[in-house]
């Protein structure tokens, strides 16, 4: 994979119109934004090209917009608001419903150097999603420059961040947030410090095909958890109980089981398992639990979190670890009472001195729940766009980024 990418640091914008795709895909509740994670994350690249004399034209997708109908509540003016107070600078909105109109062609025409505009939501345009050429022109149409600073959108090609390099000619280059992706995921898989020691969670095997055979060969020890370990536990033959289980991938298990082996690397499953009578109801809702060996699970019971001596397995696996990737929780994290196993692998990974770089998703929700995230060395932005990269695929907006 070629992942040496022109960054912000090797352009010169200096009077140029930079066209910035940001990813303030962010939540709203009655025009308000309830998590401004996304926006903060998105001011180093945003600062850096003010503090370089760009004009910064930024823009993003919000939310799916698949009727006119939905089009006023993911209006991307309160980001606009809260970019202005978040910069200590005014970031004007152009308000067009065709995204690249009037408004905004004005906007751009009276930028001074160091100003910033935002577009409106770029799926406002049906063909973003469908990567148009005729809105991708119209967006190169504004600008000099394209920096991407968007990785949760970095695996599909769209038109503003994959379609508008085809048309703009300056150069195309990638925002500290995309750079600091690239670095971490896309390296630690392809050349990883060892002992590489990889975490899968997650209740579906079926999500993780490509994920788990990819790091099977990348890593040392793989070590499987969550939901989607009952299936490799019944590819070994035990009685999984009610347990959930994907009855079409058992081969599929069997083949991994054996692929670590034929490579010499470690694979662990849970060797004791938290079963319940059934799942909870309400998700967060008191539950009785017993604890038993991960070969004795009772015919009427399932499985929903790693048990105590799976966790000791687990932490000491992380302890003389050097690179660390985790994706997807042990068990029904949700649950106070079935989040001890996540809790305790995100308390190992908080106390090693490894990199440890959590794939997005659920782990990155479970790891700053828990108040674990600056322990962390990167959690990722992304959550398919992760799962995506440690499949070793190459993403579309990583690659249509200049290489240096």
């Amino acid at each position: 994979m070629g992942l040496n990418k022109k960054s912000v640091d090797d352009i010169n914008v200096k009077g140029l119109k930079v066209l910035c795709r940001c990813d303030f895909n962010v939540p709203l509740k009655d025009g308000k934004i309830t998590d401004e994670n996304r926006l903060v994350a998105a001011l180093p690249t945003i600062k850096k090209l003010i503090a370089d004399g760009g004009k910064v034209i930024l823009c993003s997708h919000l939310g799916k917009v698949k009727t006119d109908e939905d089009k006023p509540s993911k209006t991307l003016a309160p980001v606009a608001a809260r970019l202005s107070e978040l910069l200590g600078q005014e970031v004007k909105f152009a308000a067009d419903d065709n995204v690249v109109g009037p408004n905004a062609k004005a906007a751009v025409e009276a930028m001074k150097d160091g100003d910033v505009i935002l577009l409106q939501n770029t799926r406002y345009r049906k063909e973003e999603t469908k990567n148009g050429e005729e809105f991708s022109k119209e967006l190169a149409s504004l600008a000099d420059v394209f920096v991407n600073d968007a990785f949760g959108t970095a695996h599909r090609a769209h038109c503003s961040n994959v379609g508008v390099t085809q048309f703009l000619d300056g150069p195309h280059a990638v925002g500290y947030l995309m750079q600091k992706e690239i670095d971490f995921l896309g390296n630690a898989v392809e050349n990883p410090v060892r002992p590489f020691v990889a975490i899968l969670g997650g209740a579906k095997v079926a999500d993780k095909l490509n994920v788990i055979s990819n790091l099977l060969e990348k890593c040392d020890t793989l070590i499987i958890g969550g939901g989607m370990a009952y299936t490799f536990l019944k590819a070994k033959g035990y009685e999984i109980g009610t347990s959930l289980l994907d009855d079409t991938k058992i081969d599929y298990c069997k083949e991994m089981l054996e692929k670590a082996q034929k490579l010499g690397k470690e694979l662990l499953l849970p060797v004791d398992t938290v079963c319940t009578d059934s799942f909870p109801d309400p998700i967060d809702a008191e539950i009785a639990t017993v604890v038993v060996d991960s070969d004795k699970i009772p015919a009427d019971k399932m499985g929903m979190d790693i048990g105590p001596k799976t966790i000791e397995l687990y932490s000491d696996a992380v302890k003389n670890a050097k690179t660390v990737v985790w994706n997807g929780p042990m068990g029904v994290f949700e649950n106070p009472i079935l989040a001890a196993g996540t809790k305790a692998v995100a308390a190992a990974l908080a106390e090693t001195d490894a990199t440890t770089i959590i794939g997005g998703g659920d782990s990155a929700a479970a790891v700053n729940q828990l108040g674990y995230g600056d322990k962390m060395s990167h959690i990722s932005t992304g959550g398919g766009a992760s799962l995506e990269f440690l499949e070793g695929k190459e993403l579309p907006g990583v690659a249509a980024a200049d290489d240096k």
